[in-house]
């Protein structure tokens, strides 16, 4: 009997570390899917409420994962956005993280932990495919030779990278530290003091910022740029799926220019604008698909957001989707009823779609737990368990519960720090409140407010914050449309000393 009692005690043993594994998401090591669309709004997405244009394949994803409601980009334009993401840092914090040009030196310290290099250390390969926009080597950038340092010295183990954007110089495809393409007979030359429009900008036809001169041989097609990206996105999954992965897929839809392939024009209900969100719903699939023919889906984190909030700007030559024709955009509401665009501190510049698919360990439905971008590297050192130094991720939060769905007693992040275009207005969001202190909050100067009826609607001198700063409770007033400072001194004064604190401090992760 005792030999009997033994041995089952024994099996139970032996048992108990992959019960345990399997009950603590945590210590699961699964391969990770970062899909960063660009300029993708609030309400552009079917799953957000958009009916002009489809998206199934990302309302599906939706469906079988976790949809937030109150998820953030950390700045409301690309570069800091993006640095903030693989740094876990405030933006506002480093000099020089403003829109980068495509000459910029690399903005990230290759010294510093970020993103890539922890998921290294735990034993995934890493890549990425698409836009960059961090800067690359020493500035001005030499692409006629090695464009180091890059991703890879960031801890990247693959690159096919847009190095700035697609409507800035160099217009080619980089592969790790070379230009793909690129005759050595043909070297490229770029000059920045050209403007957008000028006839030396022009390449394809299409006006870009700077000029470029050489390398035609490696200049993209920008129609093809969305399936280039699925599939070097793709090739990568094939040739990794036997090892833990990370793969950032940083898509160029929706930024300018915007130039569908052919399949896709005319795809929607509202302009070429909305013919690339479904061209963007058409790049997820591809990937989603490739997760699932090689019975991957079920042990991959997918998480799909945007770099910052939606714009209806002009596109390049394209005068009929332009902002001035209401055809063009129909009623389309690019970040649904939140007030402000890409560029601003309302909560149109940084609140976001995002979605988390994990199946079997994310709880599918909708959450309104506050999350912001700057909290993956955080979260993924949670997920690989992997301990940060006191300096690594200063503004990294540990949000792996929520994008996991989990229940918590307290919020997985109490304040958040937000930033417009370089750092030169700064918001601080708690609980349902947000604070925009004083005039800072117009430092920009004029901010755009897109409304369907007007979509590029300039706002006036006398609706720029007074001296008492805007104080919005979004739980009752999400469009931002009641200052109510005045109303409320000790909640202006409690985050105004906490946005002081954490601006003072070198980090503000507990």
């Amino acid at each position: 009997m005792n030999k009997i009692t033994n041995l089952v005690f024994t099996i139970l043993l032996l048992a108990l570390p992959a019960a345990l594994l399997a009950a603590d998401a945590t210590l699961v090591k699964p391969n990770i899917v970062f899909i960063l669309a660009d300029d993708i709004g609030y309400g552009d997405f079917g799953c957000y409420g958009a009916t002009k244009v489809q998206t199934p394949n990302i309302d599906r994803l939706a469906a079988q994962g976790l949809r937030f409601t109150d998820a953030h980009s950390m700045a409301s334009v690309c570069t800091p956005s993006r640095y903030s993401i693989l740094t876990g840092e405030y933006a506002f914090r480093k000099k020089g993280t403003g829109i980068a040009s495509g000459i910029e030196g690399l903005l990230i310290d290759t010294h510093r932990t970020s993103v890539p290099s922890l998921l290294k250390r735990a034993g995934y390969t890493t890549g990425i495919v698409g836009k960059w926009h961090l800067g690359l080597g020493s500035k001005p950038t030499d692409y006629n030779h090695d464009i180091k340092p890059g991703p890879l010295e960031l801890g990247f183990d693959y690159a096919w990278i847009i190095p700035a954007t697609g409507d800035r110089v160099p217009c080619v495809w980089v592969e790790n530290h070379h230009v793909v393409n690129l005759d050595p007979a043909d070297p490229i030359a770029l000059d920045y003091s050209v403007k957008r429009g000028e006839p030396e900008s022009f390449i394809h036809g299409i006006p870009r910022i700077g000029r470029q001169t050489g390398g035609k041989a490696a200049i993209w097609d920008d129609e093809n740029i969305s399936t280039v990206i699925a599939a070097k996105s793709c090739a990568f999954i094939e040739l990794h799926k036997n090892e833990p992965f990370f793969l950032e897929v940083a898509t160029h839809n929706i930024h300018v220019p915007r130039v569908p392939n052919p399949k896709f024009r005319g795809q929607s209900q509202c302009g070429v604008r909305g013919d690339v969100i479904v061209e963007l719903d058409w790049t997820v699939a591809q990937v989603l698909a490739k997760l699932d023919e090689l019975k991957l889906a079920d042990n991959t984190l997918v998480i799909l957001t945007s770099d910052n909030g939606g714009i209806l700007d002009n596109n390049g030559p394209d005068t009929v989707h332009g902002i001035g024709s209401l055809a063009a955009v129909n009623g389309h509401q690019c970040n649904g009823v939140l007030r402000g665009t890409k560029s601003t501190i309302w909560e149109g510049g940084t609140r976001l779609p995002m979605i988390t698919r994990w199946p079997g360990h994310v709880q599918p439905g909708v959450s309104d737990a506050l999350v912001c971008q700057v909290d993956l590297l955080a979260s993924f050192a949670a997920l690989t368990g992997q301990k940060l130094a006191p300096t690594d991720a200063p503004d990294s939060y540990n949000i792996l519960p929520a994008l996991l769905g989990q229940k918590t007693d307290t919020p997985c992040r109490d304040y958040l720090v937000e930033q417009n275009n370089d750092g030169s207005a700064l918001a601080l969001r708690h609980n349902q409140w947000k604070y925009i202190p004083g005039h800072n909050g117009g430092k920009s100067g004029r901010r755009k407010l897109a409304k369907p009826e007007q979509p590029s609607e300039v706002v006036a001198d006398h609706d720029l914050p007074p001296p008492a700063g805007e104080l919005y409770n979004l739980a009752t007033d999400l469009s931002e449309t009641k200052n109510i400072a005045a109303a409320h001194p000790d909640i202006v004064a409690e985050m105004s000393a906490k946005l002081a604190e954490i601006r003072t401090n070198k980090k503000s992760r507990p």
